[in-house]
């Protein structure tokens, strides 16, 4: 370890070393393998793994996915769930990328000015209610 972050906590250690926790990568990962299924990039055939919003919206970042409802806590654990309203959140020219280089880069670019929440994914009050 390097002796003047010792006494740091993590959050603070990775702020200084400018990296991205655990955490944010694993956020990052799941993102890239999203934008893969949705733009059938892999070899992986997951029938109705994710839903696409089909309404025609103003503000909509062109590939939206469907937040399902469920009766239990658990369901929130699953990884449509937990990454689709991060996705939705993220704007048109991100996830209309041409390939999984660009649609990387922009995302790191993204996360420069609009870093992502390092408590958990982004889980909007309605669903949250539902669960508690």
């Amino acid at each position: 370890m390097i002796p003047e972050l010792r006494n740091l906590s993590y959050e603070r250690r990775f702020q200084r070393l400018e990296l991205i926790s655990l955490e944010q990568r694993r956020l990052r990962r799941q993102l890239i393998e999203t934008f893969k299924y949705l733009n059938g990039l892999n070899n992986v055939t997951l029938e109705g793994l994710f839903e696409r919003d089909g309404n025609v919206r103003t503000r909509n970042n062109g590939q939206k996915i469907l937040l399902r409802n469920f009766k239990t806590s658990q369901a929130m654990n699953f990884f449509p769930v937990k990454i689709a309203a991060t996705w939705n959140q993220l704007p048109e020219n991100m996830v209309s990328a041409g390939t999984v280089n660009t649609f990387k880069n922009r995302l790191d670019k993204f996360w420069i000015t609009n870093p992502p929440s390092t408590t958990s994914y982004y889980v909007p009050n309605s669903l949250r209610l539902m669960y508690d």
